[in-house]
């Protein structure tokens, strides 16, 4: 559990505790479906979707439960595919490499887990913003070039950049 989150929802009325205990097992089940009967990782997702309304603070006022963590939970079930996705794809680009250059077991969690951080914060912008900034950023193409590649004016492109980078300074340092 996040340690900003300690302490969130005690009290004489714990509105998550209430939605936790009536709601867990219907959960777990949903998601164990959703993740082709893997209990492990459905059990940790579950467990996820309780933490992450536990930060977000009282619940009292949602009118219905299982839509509202149904939402949390289709939220976070992406991000495990998303990183899944990543995980794949960089082990795939390792694969490729020479013995020489293959990083260790803990070189590739944490490489894993910068990417799906960068993920999750880029899968936050508009889709426009989010293919300016990975053709500046990745494929190295110029503001004119990428203005001339999606037909858009170089005032776009320049305008879709900062939010881009915008975002992205937020996402860190906020």
């Amino acid at each position: 559990m996040r340690s900003d989150c300690i302490g969130a929802g005690t009290g004489p009325d714990n509105d998550v505790s209430r939605l936790y205990h009536d709601n867990h097992r219907w959960l777990l089940d949903l998601l164990r479906r959703k993740l082709g009967g893997d209990a492990d990782n459905a059990a940790d997702l579950t467990l996820d979707v309780f933490e992450r309304i536990l930060c977000a603070g009282s619940v009292a006022s949602v009118r219905e439960p299982r839509v509202y963590l149904t939402t949390v939970a289709a939220r976070l079930t992406a991000n495990y595919y998303r990183r899944l996705a990543l995980e794949r794809s960089y082990l795939h680009a390792l694969a490729s490499q020479p013995d020489a250059v293959q990083p260790s077991e803990e070189e590739r969690a944490l490489v894993v887990e910068a990417l799906s951080a960068i993920s999750r914060v880029l899968a936050d912008l508009p889709a426009r913003a989010r293919s300016v900034f990975l053709m500046a950023q990745l494929e190295g193409m110029s503001y004119r070039q990428i203005a001339d590649h999606m037909k858009l004016t170089l005032n776009v492109v320049q305008k879709d950049m900062v939010k881009a980078i915008a975002h992205c300074y937020q996402a860190v340092y906020a």
